[in-house]
């Protein structure tokens, strides 16, 4: 967009129609602190669709499902790394919150949220290598439970770090975990995997943190408050 070329959008207007949640985060996400960036309609709902509705949105709403037909809603104890899987994903997941705190520290939002939002991929990839179903049907019990556990913690952990970015997101992460112990939302708690007691439970039903938009629809809408400008 161009002031001069008089195709300006303003953020209110997204932050109106799509919430202030997902316009800060393709802000925080694009635009680099200091500089400056290119904005364009299909890339602002291809982030949304894409990294909060098909990323973030499903694996909460994936975890809670499956924590609720296996376990009743209840969060299971940690017992350690049980599957092969866990070991790598605590590892690599502690790595990404390490390079997040340093990138936050120095006012590089955009790339701490980039290495969250590997943290989240990472976890959707787990899912993948674990195969939950497959671990109801074998009635592996115990590595089941291990992957409601990690599942639940990267969410945590995700929620956390997600507060100064996205504040109703993160609240409504941890609302839907059931977890609202202050002590399991702050930083300082953050890479420890062994905090939840088991005491725990998630809503009966997960609810969409974002709804997916439709591309065409969308992209004419922005386009038309832009013009004029």
């Amino acid at each position: 967009m161009s002031k001069s070329k008089g195709n300006v959008v303003y953020p209110d207007m997204l932050a109106e129609k799509y919430g202030v949640d997902g316009t800060r985060y393709f802000l925080l996400r694009e635009f680099p602190f200091g500089q400056d960036a290119v904005f364009s309609p299909e890339g602002f709902i291809e982030r949304f669709n894409f990294d909060l509705c098909n990323d973030l949105g499903n694996l909460l709403n994936r975890t809670i499902g499956m924590i609720n037909k296996y376990f009743g809603g209840v969060i299971p104890k940690y017992e350690g790394c049980i599957n092969k899987e866990d070991n790598s994903l605590e590892n690599e997941t502690i790595e990404h919150i390490k390079k997040v705190t340093g990138y936050m520290d120095t006012y590089h939002v955009n790339n701490a949220l980039e290495e969250i939002w590997k943290i989240i991929s990472r976890t959707n990839k787990y899912i993948d290598e674990t195969m939950p179903w497959a671990l109801t049907k074998e009635e592996k019990t115990k590595e089941l439970k291990s992957v409601m556990y990690h599942l639940v913690e990267n969410l945590r952990k995700v929620s956390i770090m997600l507060k100064p970015a996205m504040a109703h997101t993160s609240s409504e992460i941890l609302r839907q975990l059931g977890i609202l112990d202050e002590r399991l939302i702050s930083w300082e708690e953050i890479e420890k995997y062994d905090l939840l007691s088991g005491d725990y439970k998630v809503i009966e039903k997960g609810e969409p943190l974002f709804v997916r938009l439709d591309k065409e629809e969308e992209t004419e809408y922005i386009r038309g408050k832009m013009k004029g400008k």
